[in-house]
């Protein structure tokens, strides 16, 4: 065994010392003001992108998930993620994948450790995007704490949204189209809290043609529509009456009509499919299915 001299060992060292010490400075250049940062921590009220941010009270999420009767099948996208509690949330009480779109990118990071810290990170990813520009077509699901104004320029995107996908809302609701229900929770230190909630409806305005109902060769239904409210009539042969209790949730559309070969009500039950038609079926017979087009497409 070797034993270097006293002199030549603490030249060693001073050596090393000033290479470590040299590696220090560099690191410290590189991120300048790293020294003593104290992590990000969003605060109430903080601005943001046209908004500021305001936590959603934890009873108020858990009544908006409910609502939605979110579960492990669905895609939950939450627009305005702040710090991504929503989908956190989701993924904790119901297997759902979630994802948080916030604008703001310290907030955006701030989320990602708190689904880190959640155990969650196989469920839940946070982008930072603008709501505006992000594709959340898929998703199944869609919360928002947003301003009225937000909403309104966010209801075009909306309605165009696969018929049945959710939307659940904290405090501000979609201009006239009316929710389909109000959504209230008591939350500790914050009052009461209300949310809206909506499902998507099926776009199914316009004359269909309901070829082989009633034992008629020609057969035509005028729908109106107004968001999740429709209305009509039902034109048999030569002989025009109203729609009678038409209503229309998510793809599913259903009315009763007055038959006239038996002058008794029947009831009209259809699924709007992919293909743009109305599926379904008159009375609780399979014999009297029926697929109907709407005229002019």
């Amino acid at each position: 065994m070797t034993t270097l001299p006293k002199t030549l060992m603490s030249r060693s060292l001073s050596a090393v010392l000033l290479l470590v010490l040299g590696l220090a400075a560099m690191v410290a250049s590189a991120n300048p003001g790293s020294a003593g940062r104290k992590p990000y921590t969003p605060e109430r009220g903080q601005p943001g992108k046209d908004v500021m941010w305001i936590p959603t009270p934890q009873g108020l999420i858990d009544r908006m998930l409910e609502m939605g009767k979110v579960t492990s099948r669905d895609r939950l996208y939450d627009l305005g993620a702040g710090d991504g509690i929503i989908p956190i949330t989701a993924a904790r009480r119901f297997g759902t994948t979630g994802v948080g779109i916030e604008y703001n990118p310290q907030m955006a990071e701030f989320a990602r450790s708190k689904v880190a810290e959640a155990g969650v990170a196989d469920k839940v990813r946070i982008i930072t995007g603008d709501i505006f520009k992000e594709d959340f077509t898929k998703a199944t699901v869609i919360t928002m704490y947003l301003l009225p104004d937000l909403n309104l320029r966010l209801r075009p995107m909306l309605l165009k949204m696969r018929p049945g996908t959710r939307l659940a809302t904290n405090s501000f609701t979609m201009g006239d189209w009316e929710p389909d229900q109000v959504i209230s929770a008591n939350s500790s230190g914050f009052g009461g809290s209300t949310g809206y909630f909506w499902i998507v409806p099926a776009q199914v305005g316009g004359e269909w043609n309901f070829d082989g109902m009633d034992n008629q060769t020609r057969v035509r239904v005028n729908i109106t529509q107004k968001y999740q409210k429709i209305g009509g009539t039902i034109t048999i042969g030569d002989k025009t009456q109203p729609l009678l209790d038409p209503r229309v949730e998510g793809a599913e559309v259903q009315f009763r009509y007055l038959a006239q070969s038996s002058g008794q009500l029947q009831v009209v039950k259809a699924t709007f499919t992919d293909a743009g038609t109305l599926k379904g079926q008159v009375g609780p017979y399979s014999s009297n299915g029926f697929e109907a087009r709407r005229i002019g497409n």
